[in-house]
């Protein structure tokens, strides 16, 4: 009976979490927040995947007026994938002033997050009469310096506007972005409907003082209720007026740094500090790329006051290759908010684990007016060994010191036992075959006899005739791609930074050159020609010399 009984729960509780797991995610937003008392404002629910059920909006009527509703949904195909977007855009309008919050909404089995809402007093005309006019705000009026303050333009109006032109706030040395789309809602004031054409704008003061902000002018011309003359009903036109509408001007008192703030001023009203890496283990092999992603996101400050992310402290055993730095400030939230990522790729010359030291952003949190400070803790990576590179030991064994007394002799490319043994091997067939060219051409001089025609003592494989072309051409691409070849059939090492610690210090250099080069962004202007050079500088193993007997003559010298 139990082992009947275990694949049924089994399946329930697969069923269970099956449908747990396709629950679709309910968005929520408002156009504005926060909104007037008896304005008009709009709720959008977003869904990227089919809800479980009808959306219930009855807990919305207990705080708002449900004033319209729509529903539209779209779907689009790319990439073989296709999505889906579902949307409830609702016109709703609060019965009350305060901290209002916007309840849960349950479609079906699914469900939308709670969102808060502030709801104000709505202002109140100058004139009770006014068809057209202006209001302008500013929060905070007393910023500090270089902290974002948000200017907010309404007009209010309740006729017609064919035409209008409306100025720019000016404030001396101050910075003024616009935020976002103008967004249009009604409201109503003592009685009287008005429709509203709101529109922010996000200004940064570079100084501390006092500011003003010149008054706006509004030029409209709007229809009338004046009637003209009939001519002909086809070619009336309504009778319109022009009107100049003047907001009043709003003063800043800027604040100064304050004085217990130290280093690099930023002041914004929340920050945020992360990382990421193409590697989650953090490891990447010896002369790989390991790339590291630093974001930084700031709310209420531009990107002109991010400070720079990538520490420049050398780090023994890696070269680090930062990418240009990508900047964007989002305009659409309602409020300015700068970002910047840097990419660092670290490409490791020898095995081991390394040590990043800590980041830390020390700014200044304008809302609190409190000084914070983000920070990232010390990150370690680790480089692995390629097989045919030397390790460690051998490289540290090979840069020791020669005893007092000993012989010095020429450098030589460190690499592995086998290559050695393999080499040595090697080496004596080509000794017995030098002497049998010796005895030959010995043979041959007595004979009389002269070889008609013998290579050039500079004789070059195919792969170096590539490589030199690579080289003379500026083709980095491709003269990557024929040192791997050279380098796996001399040394067995797959990468250039193998290679580069078996080489020469001149030729190692001109590699690490290029290695360099490849990791950096946009780094395509490279001159091959230094390489070549280097390369053929390089002492050559004896196999690489075509037979010659020119070649030969100093061995007679002996």
């Amino acid at each position: 009976m139990r082992n009947c009984l275990l694949p049924c729960w089994l399946g329930l509780c697969l069923f269970w979490l099956s449908g747990v797991a396709g629950a679709a995610e309910i968005g929520v937003a408002v156009d504005r927040n926060p909104v007037g008392l008896n304005e008009s404002f709009q709720i959008t629910f977003t869904a990227a995947e089919q809800p479980d059920g009808s959306p219930d909006f009855e807990p919305l009527r207990q705080d708002f007026e449900i004033v319209n509703q729509q529903r539209s949904t779209s779907a689009s195909w790319v990439n073989g994938k296709s999505s889906r977007n579902e949307q409830w855009l609702l016109t709703a309008m609060a019965k009350r002033s305060g901290e209002l919050t916007i309840p849960a909404i349950a479609f079906g089995a699914d469900s939308s997050k709670p969102l808060a809402l502030t709801v104000t007093e709505t202002a109140q005309p100058t004139a009770k009469d006014d068809e057209l006019f202006l209001e302008v705000s500013a929060t905070p009026e007393q910023p500090y310096v270089q902290a974002q303050v948000i200017y907010t333009l309404k007009l209010f109006r309740r006729v017609q506007i064919t035409q209008a032109s409306l100025s720019e706030p000016e404030i001396k040395d101050a910075l003024v972005e616009k935020l976002g789309e103008d967004s249009t809602y009604s409201t109503q004031i003592k009685g009287v409907d008005y429709w509203v054409t709101e529109r922010k704008y996000a200004i940064f003061p570079q100084q501390s003082g006092l500011f003003t902000i010149a008054p706006l002018v509004l030029n409209a011309e709007y229809v009338s209720g004046r009637q003209q003359p009939r001519f002909n009903g086809f070619f009336n036109r309504p009778s319109t007026e022009t009107r100049r509408v003047v907001s009043k001007a709003v003063t800043l008192n800027v604040r100064a740094v304050p004085a217990e703030f130290k280093g690099a001023w930023l002041g914004a009203e929340s920050l945020e500090l992360s990382e990421s890496w193409s590697d989650a283990s953090r490891q990447a092999k010896v002369g790989e790329p390991l790339t590291r992603a630093l974001t930084l996101k700031a709310k209420g400050a531009t990107v002109g006051q991010l400070p720079e992310l990538f520490d420049k402290t050398p780090i023994d055993g890696i070269k680090t290759y930062p990418d240009q730095p990508l900047l964007n400030e989002d305009k659409q939230s309602g409020s300015l908010t700068a970002s910047r990522e840097e990419k660092i790729a670290f490409i490791p010359s020898k095995p081991g684990e390394y040590s990043l030291p800590a980041l830390h952003i020390r700014w200044f949190n304008t809302k609190t007016h409190k000084i914070e400070e983000a920070a990232l803790p010390a990150a370690k990576i680790k480089a692995l060994a390629v097989a045919g590179t030397a390790g460690p030991d051998v490289a540290a064994a090979a840069a020791k010191p020669a005893e007092p007394g000993a012989v010095a002799a020429t450098p030589i490319s460190v690499c592995s036992d086998r290559e050695t043994r393999v080499w040595q091997v090697v080496s004596a067939i080509l000794a017995l075959g030098w002497l049998l060219t010796v005895i030959g051409l010995v043979r041959r001089r007595r004979n009389g006899g002269r070889s008609g025609a013998s290579n050039p003592a500079s004789a070059e494989s195919a792969l170096e005739k590539a490589l030199k072309r690579a080289c003379w051409e500026n083709n980095p691409q491709a003269a990557k791609q024929l040192l791997l070849q050279w380098g796996k059939q001399r040394y067995g090492s797959d990468s250039l930074a193998g290679l580069a610690n078996c080489c020469g210090e001149t030729l190692r250099s001109e590699i690490d050159s290029l290695n360099r080069l490849l990791y950096t962004p946009g780094g395509q202007d490279w001159q091959g020609r230094d390489l070549w050079a280097a390369f053929s500088a390089e002492p050559r193993q004896v196999s690489d010399v075509a037979d010659n007997g020119d070649g030969l003559e100093p061995l007679f010298k002996i």
